[in-house]
């Protein structure tokens, strides 16, 4: 091919060549008389051409000033340097981009493994009778391996839209899973299924005029409340009807808890306020056997001050007797079994004292919505003006999705550093933590139920950042007429009760899409508990900081 090419060049310099000596011979041919006659028209010829030398002399200079002062001449060749110096980092920059990329390409495909392990393992505790992978565990790891995939596929995203075919390229790289169907950014918290049909219950079914006398004592009222659910499974165990404690001794239950509620959801009489008993009884009110689960620290729990309220109330007793050898501080699990043979009792009214720390068949008792049979998503529940009221704060403050955080402080620092690991988190600590909820919830606002001082709230909210913006801690605020979302509560004389308010906020913590709480809070544990009864909850709840220990903790004293 190139031998042609040259051979054709060749012939046509040929034929130029004798095409000019052929125009050479008949130039030469004098014409003498013609130049004559032509050499006055080339004199005019010359002196027209010389005047256009002239004038473009005069003009080319004129041209050149107003260029120069027009353009800037050093910059514009500056600019061809600089053009080849940008182009040539911005190649770097698109090689950097693709070898990302491709780095989070081979991360991706890492992770999705990883998922089809998880189905895996899930499939095989469907077909085994005992989980071989714990369910709640597992449903938390692929709701962060979920999490890292979608993260890892909005990274993908923002640097594929740097180049021109990024969303072909992306439109062609599904980067989805078929494994992933139907657990999209939506489903990321999605609620958790407790397989409510596999519950184990039993039947609480009293022998007329058969009682237990609920006893708490121990800690404030989330402690009480936990104390009176142990105490339902007590008695529905011995088959005997509970008596709730009167107001003078213990908490105003009927104040928070809707107690009729209890007795509807079993479709027969269970529980007796201290007063439907005293009235019942005609003022004989005489706990016949005193049989203490407890008998360390002191018997059944009790010191002398709680004896003699109760002697206050007209209520007498026996000597207290306790079943076994048992401490407070390290219970020992027991079973129904146990209890059966050490509770059981043909006495009309029985009592076996504070039973908060009492470690009876843990699993069974804490499954959502309890051990009893029930018709109802939760026995002890928030009374229903203080869940219509929740309801109306949500609506007016909060919308659908939202998080709530439990952030416990007051005596926490000493209470938590007593513990090992320590619980108690310096707040920037906190705050990145709770970042990191707000990213997978995705949630625009935060409810903070807090005894923390405002120098320590004002510094989270100072901290709490979702895409740029600060995400908003909102608290219920103080009274206002102008606002009627507590209304219920004034119009039955229930506004400015802490114990009130204490569960107006467990309430809306429970109704929230996401739940952050304080490990060894008991507080958070109801919620928690109300969380999995009313089936609110997400596969994101957490303890604040869950997994983690304290970047700094103070020496004791």
């Amino acid at each position: 091919m190139m031998d042609r090419e040259s051979s054709d060049e060749e012939e046509d310099h040929e034929n130029l060549i004798a095409q000019s000596e052929s125009r050479n011979r008949h130039s030469e041919s004098p014409q003498r008389t013609t130049f004559q006659i032509d050499e006055t028209a080339n004199t005019r010829r010359f002196n027209f051409s010389f005047k256009k030398r002239y004038l473009l002399a005069i003009i080319l200079p004129v041209l050149i000033l107003i260029l120069y002062f027009t353009t800037d001449i050093k910059n514009l060749f500056k600019t061809s340097v600089t053009n080849v110096n940008y182009d040539a980092s911005i190649n770097r920059m698109r090689e950097s981009e693709l070898r990302a990329l491709y780095l989070l390409r081979q991360q991706q495909l890492g992770l999705f493994k990883l998922w089809n392990h998880t189905l895996l393992d899930n499939s095989l505790n469907d077909i085994s009778n005992k989980p071989i992978v714990n369910n709640s565990n597992l449903e938390k790891l692929k709701s962060d391996l979920l999490s890292q995939i979608s993260l890892n596929n909005q990274i993908q995203q923002a640097l594929f839209s740097s180049h021109q075919l990024g969303s072909s390229l992306s439109a062609s790289d599904n980067a989805t899973d078929p494994s992933l169907e139907g657990y999209g950014d939506l489903h990321r918290c999605r609620k958790v299924d407790y397989r409510l049909s596999e519950r184990r219950t039993i039947e609480w079914k009293p022998r007329l005029d058969k009682y237990l006398f609920a006893i708490c004592v121990s800690g404030q009222m989330s402690n009480h409340l936990i104390c009176l659910e142990k105490h339902m499974f007590f008695a529905a165990l011995l088959n005997r009807i509970l008596i709730i404690p009167s107001s003078k001794v213990d908490y105003e239950f009927h104040r928070v808890l809707d107690i009729d509620h209890i007795d509807k959801c079993l479709g027969r009489k269970v529980v007796v306020t201290f007063e439907e008993f005293a009235k019942g009884r005609k003022g004989h009110m005489h706990i016949d056997k005193f049989i203490c689960y407890f008998s360390q620290p002191q018997p059944c729990f009790m010191d002398e001050e709680r004896v003699k309220k109760l002697q206050s109330l007209g209520v007498s007793m026996n000597k207290l007797e306790a079943a076994w050898n048992e401490d407070v501080k390290n219970p020992k699990p027991r079973t129904v079994q146990d209890i059966m043979i050490k509770f059981s009792s043909d006495d009309d009214v029985i009592a076996i004292g504070d039973v908060f720390f009492a470690d009876v068949e843990k699993e069974w008792v804490m499954q959502p919505r309890g051990p009893i049979s029930h018709k109802c998503k939760t026995l002890v529940e928030p009374s229903r003006l203080i869940l219509l009221t929740a309801q109306r704060f949500i609506q007016t403050f909060l919308g659908e999705n939202f998080i709530a955080l439990h952030f416990r402080r007051h005596g926490f620092l000493k209470f938590c550093n007593a513990k090992k690991p320590s619980c108690f988190y310096p707040v920037p600590q906190a705050a990145d933590c709770i970042n990191r909820v707000v990213e997978r919830a995705n949630s625009a606002v935060i409810y903070l139920s807090t005894d923390a001082a405002e120098s320590e709230t004002g510094l989270l909210q100072s901290l709490v950042v979702f895409n740029g913006k600060t995400v908003p801690l909102v608290g219920r605020p103080a009274r206002n007429s102008a606002e009627k979302w507590d209304a219920l509560l004034y119009r039955h004389g229930l506004e400015g009760d802490r114990q009130v308010e204490a569960m107006l906020d467990k309430t809306i913590c429970s109704l929230s899409d996401v739940f952050i709480g304080s490990m060894g809070s008991t507080f958070t544990e109801d919620i928690l508990r109300l969380r999995k009864d009313w089936g609110s909850a997400s596969l994101c709840d957490e303890y604040l900081c869950q997994g983690e220990l304290p970047n700094f903790i103070a020496d004791d004293e």
